[in-house]
């Protein structure tokens, strides 16, 4: 029986799975890498430990975690999920941890690890890999199809894309002239700036579970927050902004958020304990007792933002003063003006529309042989290792369906 020619577009983590699914699966897999460097992305993940997945065992929590792309996702990941990821790696003497806030690692906390069990299963499975690539055009004619760097060009049976996203439209160009929709390209996980804020004083300070939510609309995020040299970010930041990176995009990033410094806690809440605090230390000064196991650097702050004087005591606090630091306890506002994109991990939202992709099998609706997997997709996931998920699910199901007879 004659291998399919199977022709694998990028190598990062959703190209080499799709790869080494495609050739177990008796296909000829060449990948093709625009760059001459494989899986940089897996490499600079997690701070260089590489995030590999979350520990949100099922279908219907692991999908709340993707603000595009859920729907699709959900029959995607019946096919293979986290406990599929885990499994595959552990079989092959990776074995991954979980850590508190449910992130997965490989115990050697090196990116490395995933690295070189990737490269090394492509290698025993015959995948080739011809870097220095940049693919321009895809043609697709009755027998095969014809991809071409615009010097070179090389012919497979069938095609999986996973060029991963892209800042600009021209990115996914080469896609459009197969025929495929494009959704435009927008930034997704990034830090909110406030330039004007005299919050950017206290850089540095972190807040374990902060509750974060954008003026005008229903979107909110609880999780650790950090406040920043040019702003505020952290988890709760970092995800917010991905749920609402359409809604910031058309704002052009300048917005409102509040901030409560403590998620659990409700106003009335801060009330009680603040006045119960008042009852039994009328005489210590409000400036200098941290309530509320806030950093003494932010209370302090709320405290003059409050416009409550450093030596004033609880018993002299005057109604409007303790109803104003209140507020700032409860709902700190920021004004946001502009973002910066989380370190060198790039998301965006945006890509081929799923619609024209069947999410049981990453086949294109519109081109015969024409597969896709990873970020390529019009798919983006909040922090935390979803978005390598995807790419583990996707490249798996795109591997497995490539090669069937049609």
């Amino acid at each position: 029986m004659v291998k399919l020619k199977i022709g694998v577009i990028g190598a990062g983590a959703a190209g080499y799975f799709s790869a080494i699914h495609a050739a177990k699966n008796g296909g000829e897999v060449v990948i093709l890498e625009k760059t001459s460097k494989v899986l940089s992305k897996v490499k600079i993940s997690g701070g260089g430990r590489c995030n590999v997945t979350h520990d949100a065992r099922e279908v219907s929590k692991l999908v709340k975690n993707f603000p595009r792309g859920e729907k699709f996702l959900k029959k995607t990941f019946r096919h293979f999920a986290v406990n599929d990821t885990i499994e595959w790696f552990e079989k092959r003497k990776v074995k991954l941890k979980t850590e508190p806030d449910g992130r997965m690692f490989p115990v050697s906390d090196s990116s490395q690890s995933i690295i070189d069990v990737l490269e090394k299963e492509a290698e025993m499975s015959g995948v080739i890999v011809n870097r220095n690539f940049n693919v321009a055009s895809i043609l697709k004619n009755a027998e095969f199809f014809e991809v071409s760097d615009g010097k070179r060009k090389l012919t497979f049976d069938r095609i999986i894309i996973c060029s991963g996203g892209s800042p600009k439209a021209e990115g996914f160009s080469f896609i459009e002239k197969v025929g495929h929709t494009i959704v435009p390209p927008i930034p997704s996980l990034f830090t909110f700036n406030t330039p004007e804020e005299p919050i950017r004083k206290l850089m540095g300070i972190s807040l374990p579970h902060a509750h974060v939510r954008l003026e005008g609309t229903k979107l909110s995020y609880d999780g650790p927050l950090l406040i920043t040299h040019w702003g505020v970010s952290g988890p709760a930041v970092l995800k917010l902004s991905a749920f609402g990176a359409k809604w910031l995009h058309e704002k052009d990033y300048i917005a409102n958020a509040h901030i409560r410094w403590v998620a659990s806690l409700s106003e009335q809440d801060i009330v009680q304990y603040l006045q119960a605090f008042k009852n039994q230390h009328p005489k210590k000064k409000v400036a200098s007792n941290p309530l509320l196991e806030l950093p003494g650097r932010l209370w302090e702050h709320l405290v003059q933002v409050a416009e409550i004087n450093e030596n004033l005591l609880w018993q002299d606090i005057s109604k409007k003063h303790f109803n104003r630091f209140v507020q700032n306890l409860f709902c700190y506002i920021v004004n946001v003006k502009g973002k910066t994109t989380f370190k060198e991990e790039f998301v965006t939202a945006g890509g081929v529309e799923l619609s024209e992709v069947d999410p049981e099998t990453l086949e294109s609706k519109i081109v015969k042989g024409l597969f896709f997997a990873g970020e390529v997709l019009n798919i983006d996931g909040i922090t935390g290792g979803f978005n390598f998920q995807a790419a583990w699910s996707t490249g798996y199901l795109a591997g497995r369906n490539v090669n069937r007879p049609y």
